[in-house]
């Protein structure tokens, strides 16, 4: 059984742009070094990755490529397309992979969320082989309220129990004939989703979840790299 790994990394950041003079995010330096590769070694730390997939927009693939070199982590990581959107990024990884069993595992990884711990990885990666299919996620702690959009404002329809929710978080992941599948017939149907559990959860492949933290936050805007940066100072 192999274990892969894909990090889709081709997103703009446009929320971070005026913060960063319009550099992706993924390449902007936490505690001396690039998001991505926080991300990368988080992974990496995990003898059971077999492989790790980034998904990178053209014009960055020479970048990644060197900064691969300059760490000398080229042999366990490869550089394939991106995509207009994180699926597409997803769909060109997935065709990549060198998968031959039915009982392979792919997780999916915000290549942005820099902060994830190789014992989380390890419980999602526990959690696909037993169920098919998990995320990570975390407990709603504020009152969630449904919506209804007016041309003045949002008005409160219904109050959501607390119970019923969780914010979802990554990596999140399936064994690979599962997340395939799941992807196939979102493109046969032109279904995009936000995340990887929603194609899986549109293929009615039942998707667990692992407890998560804040620490695994998602670098979005400039706050959170404050944030990121004291989660890493410990």
């Amino acid at each position: 059984m192999s274990v892969f790994v894909i990090l889709p990394a081709a997103g703009i950041g446009t929320r971070m742009a005026s913060a960063t003079g319009g550099a992706p995010k993924q390449f902007i330096e936490l505690g001396g070094i690039p998001i991505l590769l926080h991300s990368l070694r988080a992974f990496l730390a995990v003898p059971r990755v077999t492989g790790i997939y980034v998904a990178v927009r053209e014009p960055e693939q020479q970048r990644v490529c060197a900064l691969l070199a300059e760490h000398k982590l080229s042999n366990r990581v490869h550089v394939v397309p991106g995509g207009d959107t994180r699926k597409d990024s997803v769909a060109n990884a997935l065709a990549a992979l060198p998968s031959t069993n039915e009982n392979d595992l792919v997780l999916v990884h915000d290549a942005v969320r820099p902060l994830i711990d190789p014992a989380t990885i390890n419980h999602v990666l526990d959690a696909i082989d037993k169920h098919g299919a998990a995320i990570v996620g975390t407990p709603a702690v504020d009152t969630i309220k449904q919506v209804e959009r007016t041309a003045d404002g949002a008005l409160i329809t219904a109050t959501i129990p607390r119970e019923l929710i969780v914010h979802a978080q990554t990596p999140q992941g399936a064994k690979v004939p599962l997340m395939r599948r799941a992807f196939s017939e979102a493109q046969a149907d032109q279904f995009v989703g936000t995340d990887e559990a929603s194609l899986l959860e549109r293929a009615n492949i039942p998707v667990y979840v692992v407890p998560g933290s804040s620490r695994n936050l998602k670098v979005t805007q400039p706050g959170d790299l404050e944030i990121a940066e004291f989660y890493l100072a410990g």
